[in-house]
């Protein structure tokens, strides 16, 4: 599995802020992504030591829309919280989830 394809995206909340003081990092992941993927993609992208992962499949959740007389659901999704070795830190928001493409000019 490709390092870009495994992380999806970092996820930014109260919560997870106040991990990474401890540096715990939150992000959601691909939901076919093993704990050692994973790790070797967080050593790839950012090249920090991981010292643990923490897997969890989020459910789905059924919300009713009052404005608009519907249900909406959001979809199951795969979470994972690593844990750096040491004092280490990394910038979360540098993960774009996908691997830019570069595009030729058009003439």
């Amino acid at each position: 599995m490709e390092n870009y394809s495994t992380i999806i995206q970092s996820v930014l909340t109260e919560k997870s802020s106040r991990g990474q003081e401890k540096g715990q990092y939150s992000f959601v992941v691909n939901r076919s992504a093993t704990k050692i993927d994973i790790k070797n993609a967080i050593k790839a992208i950012y090249g920090a030591d991981v010292q643990a992962v923490r897997t969890m499949l989020v459910p789905k959740k059924t919300r009713y829309i009052k404005g608009r007389y519907l249900w909406t659901k959001r979809p199951v999704y795969k979470k994972a919280i690593i844990t750096l070795k040491g004092k280490q830190s990394i910038d979360p928001s540098k993960v774009s989830g996908k691997k830019s493409k570069s595009t030729k000019d058009k003439k």
